[in-house]
């Protein structure tokens, strides 16, 4: 390790996000890889090392002779004053070299309050802000992940853009940019040719064209771009890489034990769900596979915990097959098994026997809506009496404690809707007592709300977010009508940061000057409380003369061009207008193993396939 390093370390917190050195890293000699990959995540480590998508590309990589894949995090403000002030550039952990020496630079993009450690990252590593300036080939500089669904508010910094699931299209570039250092192209020569592998967009070959008011009226596409890039998935999710041997972090991290992913896409169809449009179709892992990594993982890892992940895990076909076999392994050796994300009409008494079988842990239901006309409005399919039998079932069970997480300034919600969220949360106060005869452990009932941000590809992207005065009245509305009970405790999600994201999430290109002068004027770690500052956002956006509400409250015309109008995640326009229209008549869409919808997503499947 550098010696300025090592003086450094002992001056910061958590030393251990930078110094590398983990169990199961992998390690190459430099000289016998062709490919030098520095996985970037625009956030701390402890949320980086728990992103299951960053782990799944580490180990696809380094699977490759010819490819090291090597992990980068964003710095906290300690850290990244004592580089700036020893001169050392950002780099990698499992070498300790400079980022700016690899070939290829690659940002996880999950969050859109990151983008502003995206520029950041680039600057500690000493490169040039915007992709035109970065003349050469070496190094690239490319991004994937959710965000990646509208990516014009980070255009001009980055070289390609990765849409949809990356194992595959990953290796494809890489393939593509090692014969182009080999035979001598250009970094145009390289784009021109990356952009004919379906899931790649590179926007310097494509240029928006605004009305006078602001509005898109084309974007223009340069010759021999494809019209429309079309995102990218794992056709058969048993032949996928799973991450078996993972690297275990030195230092504790958000989510610090096996994750499983039972299943990509989601059933459903709630109409505000961006996830679960963006991850159709629905594809599923053996519930026999599926047991022999959570076994293999637990056994090579040494942790005590196991989480089956997906959207809607308890909609897993196999599920009490496969909690059955792994408790069978877990139970003996006291390794605790969860699912995060239950719905409530599909919460059962032999599900929570098998929960409880090893450690009880918390309960978290999602009824995103406080009455059934507008949980129907927004497809989610959830009926009043499911959620109370399924907290009867689990207070019967031993359970005191249950999380329920609601939305406020969905699409036609009403003050109605709003006191509704109160109303169900006495309920389920009330389910407590009928269950509970001895009541001397009390019970814990949180509820949360989050502010509505409409998103691209969903069924509200044509829907604007209420202002921020009328969502703070809403949240002293439910605040008043709850304060009386003690047993219930209410916390809501700061305004400021969702307003943000808003403009952002459904943002065009302009954004990108708004997005450069915050992070010259300090902006960085905007997910954290500690760094966020909204009175520096408001002010970029107006020294670069744009609107905030221009792009999060203002609703969109049904022809409106959008700024992700030239990318696909292969549901049809029509089908998210129709469902729109379901909303405002409070009509429900079955799920896709009822009846097919007929979204779209189904052509995305080779061979005929069907989702689900």
């Amino acid at each position: 390790m550098n010696r300025t390093l090592e003086y450094i370390l002992q001056r910061v917190q958590k030393p251990a996000r930078y110094t590398g050195g983990e169990y199961n890293e992998v390690v190459k000699e430099r000289q016998t890889v062709t490919t030098r990959f520095a996985l970037c995540f625009p956030d701390t480590y402890e949320i980086g090392m728990s992103n299951l998508g960053c782990r799944i590309l580490y180990g696809v990589m380094n699977q490759r002779p010819d490819v090291w894949c090597e992990r980068c995090f964003a710095p906290w403000g300690d850290m990244e004053e004592e580089l700036r002030q020893a001169g050392l550039q950002l780099y990698a952990l499992e070498s300790g070299d400079p980022i700016a020496d690899f070939d290829i630079i690659g940002f996880s993009l999950g969050y859109e309050m990151a983008y502003s450690n995206v520029l950041n990252m680039l600057d500690l590593a000493g490169l040039p802000l915007h992709s035109e300036d970065r003349i050469e080939l070496t190094p690239l500089v490319v991004a994937g992940g959710t965000c990646c669904y509208n990516p014009e508010p980070l255009a001009p910094f980055i070289d390609l853009f990765v849409l949809g699931e990356g194992e595959e299209v990953t290796l494809e570039y890489i393939d593509l940019y090692q014969q182009a250092v080999e035979e001598g192209w250009s970094k145009r020569e390289f784009l021109l040719e990356a952009a004919k592998i379906k899931g790649i967009y590179v926007p310097s070959l494509y240029e928006p064209v605004y009305r006078p008011d602001g509005t898109l009226e084309e974007i223009k596409v340069s010759e021999g771009a494809p019209q429309t890039v079309t995102k990218r998935i794992v056709q058969n999710m048993d032949q996928a890489y799973f991450p078996v041997k993972t690297i275990i972090p030195s230092t504790e991290i958000v989510h610090d034990r096996v994750m499983l992913e039972l299943f990509r896409g989601c059933i459903r169809g709630c109409r505000f769900c961006q996830a679960g449009y963006v991850y159709r179709p629905v594809r599923s892992r053996s519930p026999e596979l599926l047991a022999q990594y959570g076994k293999a993982a637990c056994e090579d890892s040494g942790y005590q915990e196991m989480t089956l992940s997906s959207l809607s895990s308890t909609d897993y076909p196999c599920l009490m097959q496969l909690c059955d076999e792994l408790l069978d392994y877990c139970a003996p050796r006291d390794i605790g098994l969860s699912l995060p994300s239950l719905r409530a009409d599909t919460f059962s008494m032999g599900l929570m026997e098998r929960l409880q079988r090893v450690r009880k842990g918390g309960l978290t239901f999602a009824p995103e809506a406080g009455t059934q006309r507008l949980r129907d409005a927004i497809n989610k399919n959830l009926r009043e009496e499911d959620l109370l039998q399924s907290v009867r079932t689990a207070f019967s069970g031993g359970w005191n404690g249950v999380k329920l997480y609601f939305m406020l300034g969905l699409p036609t919600e009403t003050d109605e809707d709003v006191l509704g969220i109160a109303d169900l949360a006495r309920k389920v106060y009330f389910a407590w007592r009928e269950c509970t005869p001895n009541r001397a452990r009390g019970v814990r009932i949180t509820v949360s709300t989050s502010w509505f941000v409409p998103k691209p590809h969903t069924a509200f992207q044509w829907e604007p977010q209420i202002p921020m005065e009328e969502y703070q009245r809403r949240v002293d509305l439910l605040r008043d009508a709850l304060k009386r009970d003690k047993s219930i405790t209410y916390n809501w999600h700061d305004p400021h940061t969702s307003y943000l994201e808003a403009i952002f999430s459904r943002g065009d290109r302009r954004l990108a000057s708004v997005l450069e002068y915050a992070w010259q004027n300090g902006a960085k770690m905007d997910a954290w409380n500690e760094y966020f500052d909204y009175q520096r956002w408001m002010d970029a956006l107006e020294a670069c003369g744009l609107s905030g509400d221009f792009y999060a409250c203002r609703e969109r015309r049904p022809d409106e061009v959008f700024p992700w109008a030239r990318l696909s995640v292969g549901v049809s326009t029509e089908f998210l207008w129709r469902e729109r229209e379901q909303c405002y008549n409070s009509q429900t869409t079955p799920d896709c193993r009822t009846r097919c919808s007929g979204c779209g997503a189904n052509q995305l499947l080779t061979g005929g396939g069907r989702c689900g």
